[in-house]
C-alpha cells in the first residue's frame, strides 16, 4: 500500500531509541524525510545514520525538551536542511516512578514544561507552515494511564491525560486546513522504558523481573508484549494520506491489555 507521502518531512521528538525511534524509521520506510530529536544526539544520531545507511534521508538534533527556547534553533535548522516539516511526532519522556500527591511544585512545573508545554510550543510553531500548505498530521504519542491511570505513575498520568484534551480540541480547530490531530498510545511495548518499568515493580515487590514480566503478558489478550515496529507503523499509517479522515481520535496500540471500553 502506498501511503502517499513520499518527499514529506516529519519531525519525531525522543527519536534516539524505544517508540520514537521505531517511528522514525517506519516513516522513513515510506520515504518520509525525517529529523530525529533526541536529548542523547549520540542516540539520535546513530538512528539517523542507520536510516541513511538503508538509503533514506534523515538529520540528528540534539533536543531537550524542558528547555522552550531551543525550538525555533531546531525547527530553523530542519527547513533549511529537509523543508518545512508536514508531519510532528510529540513523543517525550516520562517522570520517574512516583506518587502524585507530595511531589514538589517545582517538579510539577519541571515535567509539565518537557511533557505538555514542549509539545504544545512545538506544535504551534509548525502549524502555520502547515496550514500554507493546505495539509498536515500531528501526531501525538503519550501513554496508557491516560485511559487507565498506571500505578505508582502519577505525574505521568495527570500530565498526559492533559494532552488528550489539547489534541481533541486541535483537531477541531485544524480539521478545515487539511491537519489531522490523533493522541496514539502504548500498551507494553518491548522498549527500555518498559523494562525500567518492570525492574522497579520487582524492586518495590521483591519479586524477579521475570516474574514480573510474565504477570503483565498473561494480562495481555495476544500474550506478548508488543514490537516497537508495530507501534512505529501504526504512527506511519496515521501520518498517511490514507488516514486523511482519522481526527481527533485516541488510538490504542495495546494488544488488547487495556480492559476499559
Amino acid at each position: 500500500m502506498d501511503f502517499g507521502i513520499k518527499g514529506k518531512v516529519a519531525l519525531v521528538l525522543g527519536a534516539g531509541g524505544g517508540l520514537g525511534g521505531a517511528m522514525a524509521n517506519s516513516l522513513a520506510k515510506e520515504g518520509v524525510k525525517v529529523a530525529l530529536g533526541d536529548i542523547n544526539l549520540d542516540a539520535a544520531e546513530a538512528n539517523a545514520k542507520a536510516i541513511r545507511d538503508n538509503g533514506g534521508d534523515a538529520i540528528a538534533l540534539e533536543w531537550d525538551l524542558s528547555k522552550l527556547d531551543q525550538i525555533d534553533t531546531n525547527i530553523s535548522k530542519i527547513e533549511s536542511e529537509l523543508g518545512s516539516v508536514d508531519i510532528l511526532v510529540n513523543n517525550t519522556g516520562g517522570p520517574k516512578p512516583s506518587t502524585v500527591s507530595g511531589q514538589a511544585p517545582d517538579l510539577w512545573r519541571e515535567s509539565f514544561d518537557m511533557m505538555v508545554m514542549s509539545v504544545i510550543a512545538i506544535t504551534d510553531r509548525v502549524l502555520p507552515g502547515m496550514k500554507e500548505r493546505g495539509w498536515g498530521r500531528i501526531i501525538t504519542s503519550t501513554s496508557s494511564g491516560v485511559v487507565a491511570p498506571i500505578p505508582n505513575l502519577g505525574l505521568s498520568n495527570a500530565l498526559r491525560l492533559s494532552l488528550v484534551g489539547w489534541s481533541k480540541t486541535l483537531a477541531r480547530e485544524v480539521g478545515k486546513d487539511g491537519i489531522t490531530s490523533n493522541i496514539i498510545l502504548p500498551g507494553r511495548i518491548a522498549t527500555p522504558r518498559i523494562s525500567f518499568l518492570d525492574e522497579q515493580k520487582a524492586k518495590r515487590e521483591n519479586r524477579s523481573v521475570e516474574e514480573v514480566s510474565a504477570e503483565s503478558v498473561a494480562a495481555i489478550p495476544v500474550g506478548r508484549y508488543g514490537d516497537p515496529k508495530e507501534y512505529g507503523d501504526a504512527a506511519a499509517f496515521l501520518a498517511s494520506d490514507k488516514a486523511s479522515y482519522i481526527t481527533g481520535s485516541t488510538i490504542r496500540i495495546d494488544g488488547g491489555l487495556i480492559a476499559s471500553v
